[in-house]
C-alpha cells in the first residue's frame, strides 16, 4: 500500500459482541457516526479485522454506505484461513457476505498461531492513518491495538463498548 493510500485508510478494532457492555444498536449508531466523520475527513478506504461483533458491524455499515458513497472501499484483514470455523451460522453468514463484497482480502497467516491476531492488528494499523475503536476498557487485543496505534502516532476515535 502506498503512502497516499495509507493517508485515506482507516481501520477498525473492537471487541466481540459477548464482551461489550452496551446494546448493539447503540454501538452500531456510534460506529456509523464515526465512519461518517471519517468520510467527511477524506477517508475512503476502511479495513476490518473480520471478527464477530464490532469488526463485522463496522464492515456492514461501510458496505451499506457505498450506496450513497460509491467511492468507499472495504479491505478485509483475515488473521488466518478458517479462523471463523467455530462461529454460529448467523455470524458465518454475515462473515461470508462481508468477505464477498470486500474489494480486497488480506490473509495474514496460513493457520492459527499464538501471535496471529496481533500480527493482523498491527498490519491494519500499519496500513491506516486513523483507527476507530470500540473499547470496553479491559485488557486484550483491542487495548493492544489502540496502544500500538497511539505509539505509531495515529488518532484513535474511541467508542465506549
Amino acid at each position: 500500500m502506498t503512502e497516499d493510500m495509507r493517508r485515506i485508510s482507516c481501520c477498525f478494532t473492537g471487541h466481540r459482541q459477548q464482551f461489550l457492555t452496551r446494546p448493539e444498536d447503540e454501538i452500531k449508531a456510534d460506529l456509523e457516526n464515526s465512519i461518517l466523520r471519517a468520510v467527511d475527513e477524506g477517508y475512503t478506504t476502511f479495513i476490518t479485522g473480520m471478527a464477530c461483533g464490532a469488526d463485522i458491524w463496522a464492515a456492514e455499515i461501510v458496505l451499506r454506505m457505498q450506496d450513497s458513497h460509491p467511492e468507499l472501499r472495504l479491505i478485509a484483514a483475515v488473521p488466518f484461513s478458517g479462523f471463523n470455523k467455530a462461529w454460529g451460522e448467523e455470524w458465518q453468514r454475515r462473515y461470508r457476505a462481508v468477505l464477498s463484497r470486500a474489494e480486497h482480502t488480506e490473509v495474514l497467516g496460513p493457520a492459527f498461531s499464538r501471535g496471529i491476531y496481533q500480527i493482523r492488528n498491527e498490519w491494519m494499523v500499519d496500513h491506516s492513518s486513523k483507527v476507530i475503536a470500540v473499547y470496553n476498557g479491559k485488557p486484550g487485543g483491542t487495548r493492544n491495538t489502540i496502544r500500538y496505534a497511539k505509539r505509531r502516532g495515529l488518532p484513535v476515535d474511541m467508542i465506549g463498548g
